[in-house]
């Protein structure tokens, strides 16, 4: 058995976390090529989610939009039965706040927009404190600058509203990325106004200073959480959180609008196949049942990205 692979239990366990698995969308994967180390990359990925019978992933690097990959894979491996999408995150590598690589991400048939990552304000304010840094950041490309989606009186910049209309134009998915919380708050509420329909809340359990009344609250207003299984398992070098503190993020969302994700595909950790393996097994741990575990890898993902079509029966 491979070091980062543990044992998921009886045969009975583990045939039934098979069977969950089928028909799951990981939205969020950090498979390569990259100029971050990476596990593996975005074939080997589609390949190991293929045999596992996931419905589709979306990948996602930090500095390039991975739409053109996606396509090829699509083309060149028809056997491959996991679709896989992309999408871009607004960082300096692509021009931060640009509305033109948001069209073109779309024309190319991105699925996620997220707002700035390691660029935001608030991660590099997190950063100075924090023991992380992105392993990228000071060997091979200069340090990250600020790009802002607020002006100095708290409202959305022009620029940032050019990138909402795209996204509602085109039925794309807005992602908060690294804001804080604060800034997410005001950003989905001129979403809202300008047509956007799918926002996702991305990790409220770290980074990005939110509580479990922000969660509840966003929820409320028709966002999904989305909640990084790696913060959360035992043997991820990326754990903060633990099995109780993901009982009560899903319970302040609710079910139906939780999304769960690997947030994997680094070295040194499991593979996002084997953190959806670990998760599931996790939630089922917390008491949740097959449905409601369901909604949470597979149907509520699907619907916030409008992947309904891909999602198959439950086994």
């Amino acid at each position: 058995m491979d070091a980062l692979t543990i044992d998921t239990g009886s045969t009975g366990d583990t045939r039934r976390i098979d069977a969950l698995l089928k028909g799951a969308i990981d939205p969020h994967v950090h498979s390569g090529p990259s100029i971050a180390p990476r596990g593996l990359d975005h074939l080997e990925l589609a390949r190991q989610m293929s045999e596992a019978g996931f419905a589709a992933v979306v990948t996602k690097d930090h500095d390039y939009a991975g739409v053109a990959t996606a396509a090829l894979i699509s083309r060149h491996h028809p056997e491959l039965t996991t679709k896989v999408f992309s999408g871009i995150v607004l960082n300096n590598v692509v021009g931060g706040i640009n509305p033109h690589a948001v069209e073109h991400t779309a024309a190319m048939g991105g699925k996620i927009v997220w707002m700035p990552t390691l660029a935001a304000e608030n991660h590099l304010e997190w950063e100075k404190t924090s023991s992380w840094s992105h392993p990228a950041s000071t060997q091979k490309m200069r340090p990250a600058r600020a790009v802002p989606v607020l002006d100095a009186n708290r409202q959305v910049l022009d620029d940032v509203k050019e990138v909402l209309d795209v996204i509602a134009r085109n039925c794309m998915a807005l992602a908060s990325g690294h804001l804080h919380v604060s800034e997410t708050w005001i950003l989905f509420e001129e979403a809202r106004r300008r047509g956007v329909e799918r926002l996702i809340f991305t990790h409220p359990e770290d980074i990005v200073g939110a509580s479990l009344d922000d969660v509840k609250e966003i929820a409320a207003m028709g966002a999904y959480v989305e909640h990084s299984l790696c913060m959360f398992l035992e043997g991820s070098k990326f754990k903060t959180r633990s099995a109780e503190d993901l009982r009560q993020q899903i319970e302040a969302a609710g079910v139906d609008r939780t999304i769960l994700c690997s947030d994997l595909g680094q070295v040194g950790v499991f593979s996002p196949l084997e953190g959806f393996r670990r998760g599931v097994r996790l939630c089922l741990e917390l008491g949740y049942s097959d449905e409601a575990i369901r909604r949470m890898v597979s149907t509520n993902t699907a619907h916030v990205l409008g992947l309904e079509e891909l999602v198959s029966q439950p086994a």
